[in-house]
């Protein structure tokens, strides 16, 4: 049996007992995460692609370390200008060590650490908004920065740099830290412009991306 997982942007087809290497998920080494992005399951010759019991699987990992990719150096020289500049990056990853594969709405034990920012839980059945943000696997993955209207890739790299990797993160942001990281990431406004803190509180509370949710506007005619 394996599956197909969205996790920081990416897609990773996994089985038990597999190591991957993921874009930066907050926690600790023996942390249990959990994934609700989904694509495809396969087992034996059976293959699932319908989102409705895709919603209902939930692949589960422990972290094993959190690691540093290698440097990257981007280097720019004008010729004739006397002006050259050199920077590095090494990019935030996170080792993890895939535990089980769970159906029908199974849900993994979540070990310490759980309440980690990027711990992609659904929820307890004793609360009444965990089937809501079962209903959308996209909001399940605090992770995937790029489900904010405006953040694109380019812009995603400049705020995982700055060790912003979830919406944890956004959503707890102030008017003083919005003003602060849109002079220190050089964003223009767009911050301010496309609503961010409230698009990651409304991704939070498990509605759709606002990008999904405009698709389906104009689709249907009725207001969302």
């Amino acid at each position: 049996m394996f599956a197909v997982i969205k996790t920081g942007g990416k897609q990773f087809r996994v089985a038990a007992n597999d190591r991957i290497t993921t874009a930066k998920i907050e926690g600790n080494p023996g942390d249990t995460v959990a994934f609700g992005t989904v694509l495809m399951l396969t087992d034996g010759e059976k293959t699932t692609l319908d989102a409705k019991a895709l919603s209902e699987i939930t692949v589960a990992a422990e972290i094993v370390e959190q690691a540093r990719g290698d440097k990257v150096i981007a280097f720019k020289k004008r010729r004739r200008q006397n002006s050259k500049r050199k920077r590095g990056f090494r990019a935030e990853l996170t080792v993890i060590r895939i535990t089980d594969i769970l159906t029908g709405g199974k849900k993994p034990e979540m070990k310490k650490g759980e309440a980690s920012a990027v711990a992609l839980q659904a929820g307890s059945t004793e609360t009444k908004a965990a089937p809501k943000a079962a209903k959308s696997s996209d909001a399940l993955d605090a992770s995937n920065l790029s489900l904010i209207s405006g953040v694109g890739p380019t812009i995603e790299k400049k705020l995982r740099a700055a060790g912003i990797t979830s919406w944890n993160d956004i959503a707890s942001w102030s008017e003083a830290d919005v003003a602060k990281w849109d002079e220190e990431l050089k964003l223009r406004g767009r911050a301010t412009r496309e609503e961010w803190v409230v698009q990651a509180q409304e991704l939070l509370a498990g509605k759709p991306p606002r990008a999904k949710a405009d698709q389906a506007e104009q689709a249907s005619g009725e207001d969302y």
